[in-house]
C-alpha cells in the first residue's frame, strides 16, 4: 500500500476551477458596485462644488469661480483637479462669470456610467450626451 500525502494534480485543478468560477460571478458584481458608489460621489461632488459656488459668489464681487478660483479660495480641496473617485470635474464660467456649468465625467468606462452637470440652479442632472445618460433621461435632474 502505497503512503502519499498531500492533494493530487487533479485535486488541485478542481479547486482552481472552482475558485475562477466564483471569481467570474463576483467580479461584475464588484464592479458594477463600484461604479454605483462612483456616481453617487459624483452628485454628492456636484452639490459641494454649487455650495462653494455660491459661498465665493458673496465673497467675489457676485461673481463665479472656476476649480482653481474655488481652491484657492479654500472652498474645495484641490483633490477635484483631477480624477477624484472615478470622475473628472470642470466649471465652465460664461464671460462675465455670471453663469456657470459644472460637469462630471467618467475617467473611464468601468468608473461611471453616466455624466452628470449642474448650473446655478444647483440642481444635478444627468448629461445633455445621450451616451452618458440613461435611455430618455438625457438632461433630466437626478432622482
Amino acid at each position: 500500500m502505497k503512503n502519499s500525502k498531500g492533494f493530487s494534480l487533479l485535486e488541485l485543478l478542481i479547486v482552481v476551477a472552482i475558485i475562477l468560477i466564483i471569481a467570474t460571478i463576483a467580479i461584475p458584481s464588484l464592479l458594477r458596485s463600484r461604479q454605483a458608489a462612483n456616481e453617487s460621489a459624483a452628485v454628492a461632488n456636484l452639490r459641494t462644488i454649487n455650495t462653494a459656488q455660491v459661498t465665493y459668489l458673496s465673497s467675489a464681487a457676485g461673481k463665479y469661480g472656476d476649480l482653481p478660483d474655488l481652491i484657492a479660495a479654500k472652498l474645495l480641496d484641490d483633490t477635484f483637479t483631477g480624477t477624484k473617485a472615478g470622475y473628472n470635474y470642470s466649471v465652465n464660467l460664461d464671460a462675465t462669470s455670471s453663469d456657470y456649468t459644472i460637469q462630471a465625467v467618467p475617467a473611464s468606462a468601468n468608473t461611471g456610467r453616466y455624466g452628470y452637470y449642474s448650473v446655478p440652479d444647483a440642481v444635478v442632472r444627468y448629461s445633455t450626451n445621450a451616451s452618458l445618460a440613461p435611455a430618455g433621461q438625457s438632461g433630466r435632474s437626478v432622482q
